[in-house]
């Protein structure tokens, strides 16, 4: 993880809006999202997994999927997940047999949360979190 120093940081933002400005520019929510936080994540590269631009924040008033809620950003920084590349071998099929589980469940665990990120992708970065600063405040 690198962390992207950024004058976004500790502002404060209508939920909605800041949906409305960031997923243009290709940002999506991500899958770990709370009702107290979560992250707007940009894919830079999926080379061995996948590079992301992430952009966290928590709410300062209501939750997450609440009309009205306003949230706080923090640093953004760089994350990079890595994935198995044969089969998974952590398999959980629960109640579901194990031979019908990969029909449901199509996900990976990752061989690592939080892979080496290449230096490389810092310039890419900042440019997007300058790109994010003048949508935001401009």
């Amino acid at each position: 993880m690198i962390p992207i120093q950024s004058t976004i940081e500790g502002k404060s933002f209508k939920f909605e809006t800041l949906e409305a400005l960031l997923k243009p520019l290709g940002y999506t929510i991500g899958s770990n999202w709370e009702y107290d936080h979560g992250y707007f994540d940009y894919t830079i590269d999926q080379d061995q997994g996948y590079t992301f631009l992430r952009v966290p924040f928590r709410t300062e008033y209501g939750e997450l999927g609440q009309k009205g809620t306003t949230v706080i950003l923090d640093t953004p920084f760089i994350l990079k997940h890595n994935y198995q590349e044969d089969l998974d071998d952590n398999i959980s099929s629960g109640t579901v047999p194990i031979q019908v589980s990969g029909l449901i469940n199509q996900f990976q665990e990752p061989v690592n949360k939080d892979g080496d990120v290449s230096d490389k992708y810092v310039p890419i970065a900042e440019n997007l979190v300058k790109e994010v600063e003048t949508v935001l405040l401009p």
